[in-house]
Parts: structure tokens; sequence; C-alpha cells
């Protein structure tokens, strides 16, 4: 799924973001609104992740969808 169909549809996919990534709280997951580039720099800040790292998790995830 592309990421103009999540941003759209953000509503729809918060709760697959925080069953993905736990640690999430909803308010962040609220700022990101189906921001990629946020939603990367939240997962890496709090999971302690390079930035590689995070963006494969994130891209995974939408490919999933």
């Amino acid at each position: 799924m592309n990421w103009d169909q999540i941003k759209g549809n953000w509503k729809q996919f918060k709760g697959k973001v925080q069953k993905e990534w736990g640690n999430l709280t909803d308010d962040e997951i609220d700022q990101m609104e189906g921001d990629r580039e946020l939603m990367i720099g939240k997962i890496q800040e709090k999971y302690g992740k390079s930035r590689e790292e995070a963006k494969k998790e994130v891209d995974e995830f939408s490919t999933r969808l």
C-alpha cells in the first residue's frame, strides 16, 4: 500500500501501528498522521534502532497492509 493511501486512512491503520510497535503512545501515533518520515523517526527514537532498521520495518509494515 502506498503512503498516500495510508495517510488518507490513518485512523483505520492506527490500531495496526499500535499492535506492531506497542511502545509508541497513542499521542505519538496521532501526531504521525501517516507521515512516513515521522514514523521512522519515532520508531528509531523509542526502540533505539538505526534509521535504516526503522525504515526497513516501516517499509515492510506498509507492504503487509
